[in-house]
This record gives C-alpha cells, structure tokens and sequence, in this order.
C-alpha cells in the first residue's frame, strides 16, 4: 500500500488502530481498509456503534462550544485520538480564533499522524502519555505551559475513562488533575454506562478486551463521582443527546440507547 501524505513514516498500514477505526465510525477519511474491516465487525455486533460515536463527537462539540462561550481559551484534550474530524482546536477557534490546545493520548500511532496533521498549527500540541498516570502528564512540557498561566483551561476526558480500569483507580487520577487546574477551569467527560443497553454492555466489554484497549463500563453513580470537587452545570449527568441539545427534537424517543452518559463541571 502507497504510504498517503498524512500517515507517518514507519506506521504499520497492515494492522487496525483504534483511532483510526474511531475516525472511521465519525465518517472520516483517515483510515485504512483494515481499519474499516475491524469497524464492520464491531458493527455487526452492534449495528448502533456509528451512531453512538457520532453522538458523543456531538457531546463533544457543543461542551467545547459552550466553554469557549464561557471566555475558555485553553483546552487539553486527553485521549483525543486523531484530531481530524470536527476537532477541538477548530471548534473552539470558530468561537475564541485564540485558543491553544494541547492534544494528548498514549497510542503512538495516534500521536505520530496527530503531530503530522498539526505540524504548521503554532496553537496545537500533541504529547504522548497516559490518563492512568496523570502525574506524569501533568508533568509534561506543553501541559506545564498550557497550565502556568493561570487562566481557566477545559480538560476533555470524552470517551477515554472507560479505558481505564478500576486497578489505576480513574477517580484519583481525575483528582491529580483537577488539583493542578487553575480555578475556573471545567472537566468535560463522557463515560460508557451500564444502564442504558444492560443487554449489550457485556457484549460490548467482551469485544474490547480482545483489543489492547478493554474497556470498563460504569454505573451512573460511578461515573458522577469523576466530577468529584467540580460544581456541575444543568443538566448534571445525562446521556449524551440530553446534554444540552442543539434542539429538543434531535434527542430522539431513546436516549439511553446511546449507552454513554456526559456532564461539564467547573473548578471554584
């Protein structure tokens, strides 16, 4: 296969990546055939995936909206994947043309062709490291910087605490971070919920730990106690569509199909 311009120089064009698969279910074109085959398996077990991805990139792009109608100009993006499709520097620039972000994820993969895609952005940057070690990447330059300021920064946890299993203890990590954040600041999160679909969830944590991301699907409860010292905006912890909805009439008869619950909460 002819390496396209985006794809880094020695990335494995022959083997599936999860950022690229996640890509794809967004209707975007940095994948691979390969890429697309893993999709339409996972699709075949649960044909509502496209549509729930879809309606979390959704969650994230009205959070983002919102904070940078807030003053928000400073945001770190924390298992962000690959930043092509609807992603937050662009978002938030349609509102603040000045903000800064600092993309961050543990796929080498993902970082490579992220700082490829962002190389002429003087306002972005990527960094490779990992949630379930939030000290370190707390400790990392462009975070440091993106911190010193003092000025309110929106932290993006959408849809990467399920990849952090209850032994790295998710709940501290997130508290390491909301620790280090100057006040005013906001956690953005979206979580996989066991109650929406009971009778997928399994099956759906069954068909990630055959990846070397499983994921961990928590209850409501559980996953309001990441905004632990954050004071919750309305309309607290929702599933996605419910979550401040563009209009009331694109939530659909069942939200909870969407097996994801999200809130923003903000640092006094």
């Amino acid at each position: 296969m002819r390496r396209p311009s985006w794809v880094p120089e020695g990335t494995d064009l022959d083997k599936p990546n999860a950022a690229r698969v996640y890509d794809y279910y967004l209707g975007g074109s940095h994948n691979f055939e390969v890429d697309r085959e893993m999709a339409r398996k996972a699709i075949a077990l649960w044909p509502e995936l496209p549509q729930i991805m879809r309606s979390n990139r959704a969650f994230l792009r009205r959070a983002v909206t919102f904070l940078a109608e807030q003053g928000v100009t400073r945001f770190l993006d924390i298992g962000s994947g690959i930043p092509t499709f609807g992603a937050v520097h662009e978002i938030a620039r349609a509102i603040r043309p000045e903000a800064t972000v600092v993309y961050v994820d543990r796929d080498p993969v993902a970082v490579a062709h992220s700082r490829l895609l962002l190389e002429d952005d003087p306002g972005s940057a990527v960094v490779q490291a990992d949630l379930r070690d939030a000290a370190d990447l707390l400790a990392r330059p462009e975070v440091a910087e993106l911190l010193a300021a003092g000025e309110p920064v929106g932290v993006l946890l959408v849809a990467v605490a399920h990849f952090v299993g209850d032994e790295d203890d998710p709940w501290k990590q997130i508290g390491v971070i909301r620790d280090a954040l100057p006040p005013g600041s906001a956690l953005v999160l979206s979580h996989a919920s066991l109650e929406g679909r009971p009778d997928q969830a399994e099956d759906h944590q069954k068909l990630y730990r055959r990846t070397p991301t499983p994921l961990t699907m928590r209850t409501h409860e559980q996953i309001t106690a990441m905004f632990s010292g954050f004071e919750l905006v309305e309309p607290g912890v929702v599933y996605l569509p419910l979550w401040r909805p563009d209009q009331p009439g694109t939530v659909g008869e069942h939200p909870e199909r969407m097996t994801g619950v999200a809130g923003v909460g903000f640092r006094p």
